[in-house]
């Protein structure tokens, strides 16, 4: 597994293929990216699990009633 997602999960991950696209995209949802030396935006794949694992429901555990 790579450090970073791959060209083909960065498409699916921003719903774009062109790289612009891909950075205004992530710009505008304020995932941290840098640029790599081929202009492609490079999102680290720690950041998209920490992120979505963030915007899970957190799990509920029972009420606990003293009285």
């Amino acid at each position: 597994m790579t450090m970073f997602l791959t060209k083909d999960e960065m498409a699916e991950f921003t719903g774009y293929e062109r790289p612009a696209a891909q950075s205004r995209w992530l710009h505008n949802n304020s995932i941290p990216f840098i640029r790599g030396g081929d202009g492609r935006p490079k999102v680290l794949r720690q950041v998209v699990i920490i992120l979505l694992e963030g915007r899970c429901e957190p799990k509920r555990s029972p009420d606990l009633r003293l009285k």
